[in-house]
């Protein structure tokens, strides 16, 4: 199905010039997945913190987006410069898991907690049932409709009506309970990929 993950090649086109710079300058793809891990993780604790002051949920577009792009050099670092490991591999997709439970468990500070802890383990297990695809044999797997780029957008949109005040709330008690439902439809298609040989 449909993903933003789609756009991930023109994405990278974009950053390679800035990849390629890093590389240089002995940058490693290892501590480019670290420093993305680092600053989710205290994004989401200052913004949990500070949750009274909308204006703080400004800092989630930005963040998410900077986590995408950091996320998408240290790919390129790790392919195309020679740094590929099996430590890469591991704290890429372990960073991952604690990145996107750090900035989605934030939301908890304004949202009703069950909805979105409900919405943050199915994000696990929509990874969880990516990283299957290379047990499996078919290789890391990125099918959609919700796969990581998507729930960053879709984070970041809400974290940014919030900061507008823009948000309904009358819809608040359903936003993260629909999302954990197309995070599930989403881990079920990536099963359905693998078990039919197919990474997306």
């Amino acid at each position: 199905m449909p993903t933003l993950y789609a756009l991930k090649p023109a994405f990278q086109a974009k950053l390679r010039p800035l990849a390629d710079r890093l590389a240089v300058a002995g940058v490693t793809a290892n501590q480019i997945t670290l420093l993305a891990a680092a600053l989710s993780v205290a994004t989401g604790i200052l913004v949990a913190a500070l949750a009274g002051h909308r204006a703080v949920f400004l800092l989630m577009p930005v963040v998410l987006f900077a986590r995408m792009a950091l996320n998408a050099i240290d790919g390129m670092l790790a392919r195309e410069h020679g740094q590929a490991s099996k430590l890469g591999m591991y704290l890429n997709e372990l960073c991952d898991v604690v990145s996107d439970l750090a900035l989605i468990l934030a939301f908890a500070a304004i949202f009703p907690g069950w909805g979105v802890v409900a919405f943050a383990i199915a994000a696990i297990i929509v990874e969880f049932t990516g990283v299957l695809g290379i047990a499996a044999g078919t290789g890391r797997n990125y099918a959609g409709p919700f796969g990581k780029s998507d729930r960053a957008l879709a984070l970041g949109i809400i974290a940014f009506l919030i900061t507008c005040g823009l948000w309904v709330a009358a819809i608040a008690p359903f936003v993260f309970p629909a999302m954990a439902t197309l995070s599930l439809v989403t881990a079920i298609n990536r099963i359905r990929s693998g078990l039919n040989g197919s990474g997306d």
